[in-house]
């Protein structure tokens, strides 16, 4: 019972670190696109329908995981689900690990699916997670899909966090291997490098989330638990999203991609599809709008980001997401991530 008081607690605690852990810096901001002052387009007919997980949705935009597992979670989860229905947008939700130490809190998780029958729903737990525990979070949620996360620097911040990631590459293949839904591998803020990429590949995955430096930090919402300093020395190692996306797309060019990680523009959006990414997933931003002035303001912030995206969509002369992926743009560090893969393959 004491483990189940401190992960309620520690799940609290997220929620309230949250926005002070959120990252201002804009890595997106050194991608230059290029206004198209004859876009031979009608705004009336731009289109950001997509496909994701077999399924059309109508923005490539995902509620990614935050929460579950307390009061507090079950209405977040709870008001997010319906968002997620009305703009037929995915959501993922948090870690679902606390329903194995307490059945009475599946209700916190559950409620996504009882909201949003037919919609993208997403499981999350961690990557080292016993085949037994991923089958009974899928079932709980019907999943369409699973996110197993990748969080090593935030379980060494953490105090009691896992200290043993060996066998986490083999457990993820045999998960893959033994259920019938995608297995989304998603990091937690630090990124995902060339090589880490090309193991997850080599293991199976189909599916990665980058989880880029830039948004929610979970290492620094750690931090601020246990007031240390050491986010400082870890945010010099951590990826950002922009990069990440690039040495995802080198180490597979069909690697299906999710940008998350500072997301919360319509140029963001837009910059990751021109990168390599099918979607993106923001959480920060929506839980700020929501915690600060409820469902309204949720919905007002991604009606706006819809509109907002539409319209950049028609300065650059595009009325498709494959209208998108054509679009010129120059970014600087492009070339060195480029000629820094090229060396590693060469060596």
């Amino acid at each position: 019972m004491k483990d189940l008081e401190k992960s309620k607690s520690r799940k609290l605690e997220h929620i309230k670190y949250a926005l002070e852990a959120y990252s201002k810096e804009d890595y997106f901001k050194d991608i230059k696109i290029f206004n198209n002052s004859v876009p031979e387009i009608n705004y009336d007919e731009i289109n950001l329908k997509c496909n994701f997980l077999e399924k059309k949705i109508d923005m490539p935009v995902m509620i990614n995981a935050m929460t579950g597992g307390t009061d507090l979670s079950f209405k977040i989860n709870r008001d997010l689900s319906i968002i997620a229905k009305e703009f037929n947008i995915p959501m993922a939700v948090g870690s679902q690990a606390i329903i194995f130490k307490d059945k009475e809190l599946e209700r916190t998780f559950k409620v996504t699916r009882e909201n949003n029958k037919n919609g993208i729903i997403l499981s999350n737990l961690s990557a080292l997670s016993s085949l037994e525990n991923v089958k009974r979070a899928i079932e709980l949620i019907e999943a369409d899909g699973i996110q197993l996360h990748l969080n090593p620097a935030q379980e060494l911040v953490m105090t009691e966090g896992d200290r043993n990631f060996k066998g986490m590459l083999k457990n993820i293949e045999n998960i893959i291997k033994n259920i019938g839904i995608p297995v989304i591998i998603k990091e937690v803020g630090s990124g995902i490098s060339f090589d880490a990429c090309k193991e997850l590949i080599n293991a199976g995955v189909e599916y990665v989330d980058v989880g880029g430096k830039g948004g929610t930090s979970f290492i620094k919402i750690e931090a601020l638990r246990k007031t240390s300093d050491i986010f400082e020395e870890i945010e010099e190692i951590e990826i950002p999203t922009p990069q990440s996306i690039l040495f995802c797309k080198l180490a597979k060019p069909d690697l299906n991609i999710i940008s998350s990680g500072g997301i919360s523009k319509g140029s963001h959006i837009i910059k990751s599809i021109m990168l390599g990414a099918n979607i993106s997933g923001i959480s920060g931003p929506i839980l700020y709008k929501y915690l600060n002035g409820g469902m309204n303001e949720a919905i007002e912030y991604l009606n706006l980001l819809r509109e907002n995206t539409k319209i950049l969509m028609g300065c650059l002369g595009c009325e498709t997401i494959e209208d998108i992926k054509k679009v010129k743009y120059y970014y600087k560090e492009e070339d060195i991530i480029k000629n820094f893969v090229k060396s590693k393959i060469n060596i």
